[in-house]
């Protein structure tokens, strides 16, 4: 019973933050003050999504692949680790990421024919990933530098700066900046 009740409380708590522009009394807003002061997640309860932790792209080869992410795109290597297909055959399990992301992306070799037809097509053409960065003209340059394929020039758009690169496998994304001073 007392659960339903916290559950209740916690409830009506979240849907009616403190607002001194609300029609609620003095009182109210001190009681639900108190309310609030007191009630803890109950992190072993409730289940929450923090983050996307990977997304995988197909690649023909792992070195190609680490070699693109880290050296042209200045990601981190986050993990290059052996491992077994489902049907004991090696494998590779590799992670990069941009530094301080927590979503990372597994560098995934096809294996047979069906994965390979899906290099490069993981989003059947379209633009399917999105690196945002806070020096667009920098990355952009270095990008330029480190032979990376653009599908034309930089644009800036009501949202920031804009231009759609390839990457080693032929996946199309953006490389998103601020919009220019």
């Amino acid at each position: 019973m007392l659960a339903g009740l916290r559950a209740g409380i916690e409830t009506f708590v979240r849907a009616h933050p403190l607002d001194p522009g609300e029609p609620y009394t003095s009182e109210l807003n001190t009681a639900l003050a108190a309310i609030r002061s007191h009630l803890r997640p109950r992190a072993a309860t409730v289940t929450l999504m923090a983050f996307l932790q990977l997304t995988a792209i197909l690649v023909e080869d792992y070195d190609d692949a680490i070699e693109f992410f880290t050296r042209a795109l200045g990601f981190e290597l986050v993990e290059d680790s052996p491992a077994s297909t489902n049907d004991g055959r090696p494998k590779r399990w590799v992670v990069v990421r941009p530094p301080g992301a927590e979503t990372g992306i597994l560098l995934a070799r096809a294996d047979g024919e069906h994965q390979v037809a899906g290099i490069g097509q993981q989003h059947a053409g379209r633009v399917g990933f999105f690196l945002h960065v806070d020096d667009f003209d920098t990355r952009y340059q270095r990008m330029r530098a480190a032979g990376v394929e653009f599908l034309g020039e930089p644009r800036t758009e009501q949202y920031g700066q804009v231009v759609v690169f390839l990457d080693v496998a032929g996946n199309r994304w953006d490389l998103l900046g601020p919009a220019p001073s």
